[in-house]
This record gives structure tokens, sequence and C-alpha cells, in this order.
């Protein structure tokens, strides 16, 4: 879905009079080290979200790993590169957002300025949506069982930002918003693809929420896509 709506949002680069050869990035994002082990969740507290659960209780999804630790939620973006001033039509379908089964899925959203968010409630329960931006107006609602979708407009490029429920404290999430439609989130597989650039040298930029950023330059060529993989490590404890 997420790739959808940005190669919609991508046509008019495509597609262009001008012929101009619309390139590509691509890679894979790892984990190197020893994989920390997160308890499970304790959501008896909730009768509904500990009947969810059933025997597979939640963990934390701060690391969230596939086969060869391969990395889910890595937000790669281009931060440089792009023609300075030029602006990209947004989606208009929105990027959306759920809290089912008592956890925020994805657990990581980017959605392009100017779209917007919805965030949905089909778990039918009290839920609070807490809504974290710096720069963007933060809010902090409850929603009772009956209140399905809240609509989020951001107005300002930001940074990966929480997304919390005070009701259920284990629900957590992120959402960034990026001023271009250059950008892609990882699955468990950890491969990202951003799509739509004319050929040029960039710099993308790999976000995780513990292991901070790591960057790349990569040039994109008439006749071959850009690539870069990123490895990401636990940091040492510091003595």
């Amino acid at each position: 879905m997420m790739f959808f709506l940005r190669a919609m949002a991508l046509a008019a680069v495509l597609i262009s009079g001008s012929g101009v050869f619309a390139g590509s990035i691509t890679g894979k994002v790892t984990y190197e080290g020893k994989v920390p082990t997160f308890k499970p969740i304790d959501t008896s507290g909730d009768p509904h979200c500990a009947a969810h659960a059933g025997d597979n209780p939640p963990v934390i999804e701060v690391l969230v790993l596939g086969e060869g630790q391969s990395m889910a939620n890595i937000v790669v973006k281009v931060i440089k590169g792009l023609p300075e001033g030029k602006t990209w039509p947004a989606p208009t379908e929105a990027a959306v957002m759920t809290q089912k089964g008592c956890q925020y899925s994805p657990h990581v959203t980017a959605l392009q300025l100017g779209q917007k968010l919805k965030v949905l409630n089909p778990d039918g329960i009290l839920h609070n949506v807490n809504c974290q931006p710096k720069l963007n107006k933060a809010v902090n609602k409850a929603r009772p069982k009956n209140m399905k979708e809240l609509v989020f407009d951001f107005d300002k490029a930001e940074a990966p930002f929480r997304f919390k429920c005070d009701v259920h404290p284990w629900m957590m999430a992120y959402c960034t918003v990026i001023a271009h439609p250059f950008f892609d989130v990882t699955e468990k597989d950890g491969i990202f693809t951003i799509d739509g650039l004319e050929p040029g040298e960039y710099v993308i930029e790999a976000w995780q929420e513990r292991l901070g950023k790591q960057t790349a330059t990569v040039t994109v060529t008439a006749d071959k896509a850009g690539e870069a993989n990123f490895t990401f490590t636990r940091p040492s404890r510091k003595k």
C-alpha cells in the first residue's frame, strides 16, 4: 500500500515530457551482533487485550528481525541531492495506522508532507491517541469504543516522533513526515526501494528508533540503479 501511494505521487516524475530517466536506489538493512531478548508484554490488566494475545503475548517492537537478521521498521529517505525548491504532490489517499489487538500497527509509519494520517480503532474498546511531535501540533485524545477513526494533518516535515496509548502503556509507534516522496520503510526482509529519481548523486539516511542514523552516498545513472546497504549493531556498553 505504501509503495502504491508513493508510486501515484511520482507519476509526474516517471512520465515527464522531457523524457528524463527515472531511476531508483535499492538496498538492504541488517543487524549484526547478539540479538537481545525481550520479555513478553503483560496484558493481563485488560481482559480484551489478554484474550487477543492468548498463548502468544506480544513483545516490544524495538527490534524486529527477519531471516538473516534483516531489519524491519527502518526509515530510509533521501536527504541530499534533490532539486532545491521543487515540490511534489502528496498522495490523496491517507496513510493508515491501527490500534488493533492492543498494539499499534505498523510500528513505524512514514508519510509525505500534505498527506493525511488515519488512526483506526477496530478493537471496540477504550484507547487513547497520544501524538507527540515537536514541530507539528501535539494531540492527546481519549477515544471511546465508538470512535473508530481519528484523522491527522501535519503542516511541517518532521523526524520520527512517538504515538502512545496512555490506557495501554505498552502501545507505542513512530510516525515521520517527509517533505518529498523519496523514502521507504523496511519490512522484515530488510529491503528498501526508492523510485522516481533522476540521474545524479544522492545522500540517503537510514533511521532506527534505538540505534540512530546512518548515511550513504549513492549514484544513480541513466542505465543503472543505485545501491546501498546498511548494517546496524548493538552499541557497546560504556565502562
